[in-house]
């Protein structure tokens, strides 16, 4: 058998032994979160930006917003667009090139979210039906990772969008003319991702990067201020049980409340 194969497996090991005193490798419960600090205005030239850190992980949201057109089968709806770029310097598991499959899924989640969640109208972000619309994009940055980027990358995203202005234009004569002025980008809901590993038996809250090395599977539940479920995503190998699931959900009901306070006090 070789290192590489031995390694993940006592890693496995020692931390399945601290889960099952209570704790966890860094001291904390098994529903507890690492410290979280979130900041907005943190990129000068975006129309909106923010940080989010979650213990050691380390994201920043920039919000751009131009004028274009509207996909076909939606002409009276603006368009949201979210992307993630996983820096090189920031994991030694990402490599450059082009967007693999986890910082897809990244974007997909943080998007969904959003989107499920109805934050924002995308009508409203029409100005002539068929011609011209808002294009919302959210850039995502990961500039440390240290285990649950989505969360991180969901309270960034919020916090910018939160923090983002508009610009506002003229409809005149058929075209649209900027009028110098901008204007606060509207959110209807602030959702909030919850995100747990499931090890073993035992499904912990806010995984390391080394409970994700080590993970069976995990689950992502995004939620509005009212406890709905707007939206739900599973990655890993194994399966959940209904049981399972409902205490995912539970659970994530319970601590998004903690999570905006987070969102409304950022400066």
């Amino acid at each position: 058998m070789s290192r590489l194969s031995i390694i993940p497996k006592l890693k496995r090991r020692k931390i399945l032994d601290a889960i099952a005193s209570g704790k966890r490798m860094d001291g904390r419960g098994l529903e507890e979160y690492r410290e979280i600090s979130v900041r907005r205005g943190v990129v000068e030239k975006a129309e909106g930006s923010a940080e989010a850190r979650i213990g050691d992980t380390w994201v920043v949201a920039g919000v751009k917003i131009e004028i274009g057109e509207p996909f076909e089968d939606t002409p009276d709806e603006g368009i949201l667009v979210c992307s993630a770029d996983f820096a090189p310097v920031a994991s030694p598991t990402f490599e450059p090139g082009p967007p693999d499959e986890a910082s897809i899924e990244l974007a997909r989640v943080v998007d969904r979210g959003i989107r499920s969640s109805d934050a924002l109208s995308l009508k409203d972000l029409c100005l002539i039906p068929g011609r011209k619309v808002y294009v919302i994009y959210i850039d995502l940055c990961i500039l440390n990772h240290a285990g649950n980027l989505l969360d991180a990358a969901s309270l960034a995203a919020v916090a910018a969008l939160m923090e983002a202005k508009k610009p506002i234009y003229e409809v005149r004569d058929g075209e649209v003319y900027p009028t110098g002025e901008v204007e606060p980008l509207k959110l209807r809901r602030l959702p909030i991702a919850v995100s747990m590993a499931k090890i073993g038996d035992v499904i912990v809250l806010d995984p390391t990067f080394d409970e994700e090395e080590v993970m069976d599977t995990r689950i992502t539940v995004t939620v509005d201020e009212e406890g709905n479920v707007c939206a739900v995503q599973k990655s890993g190998p194994q399966g959940l049980s209904v049981e399972e699931i409902w205490k995912a959900i539970e659970i994530a009901v319970n601590k998004a409340p903690m999570l905006r306070e987070k969102l409304e006090a950022a400066l």
